[in-house]
């Protein structure tokens, strides 16, 4: 895959669990469950790194590995959870962006 989209990356997993027919098991509450887990796994190979440690994680390249797999793993529940809802991620972070700025503007700039 030469371009990276988020729409291709949705139909694709779509595609992956239209095959195995996980369908039905892919409801918003089991696949915000499934991403929670992926999380909590990503959270449990920094749980007890010192600050510094955790800064240089990618460079021991089995834990990046872990690192670059849970993240893909989170990725892609976010993204059938967002399918699934008719959530356009990309919209919504950019929306969520804008009410950050309003909500917590730079210091000293009115």
């Amino acid at each position: 895959m030469s371009e990276l989209d988020v729409a291709t990356l949705q139909r694709r997993l779509a595609e992956f669990a239209a095959a195995r027919n996980w369908q039905p098991y892919h409801t918003p509450k089991n696949l915000v469950a499934a991403l929670s887990v992926e999380a909590s796994e990503l959270l449990e190979i920094f749980q007890w790194l010192t600050p510094e440690q955790s800064a240089d994680v990618m460079r021991d390249p089995d834990t990046a590995h872990r690192v670059t797999d849970e993240v893909a793993d989170v990725l892609a529940y976010l993204l059938q959870v967002c399918e699934v809802l008719g959530i356009d991620p990309l919209e919504a972070l950019a929306a969520k962006i804008e009410r950050n700025e309003r909500r917590f503007p730079v210091p000293g700039k009115p």
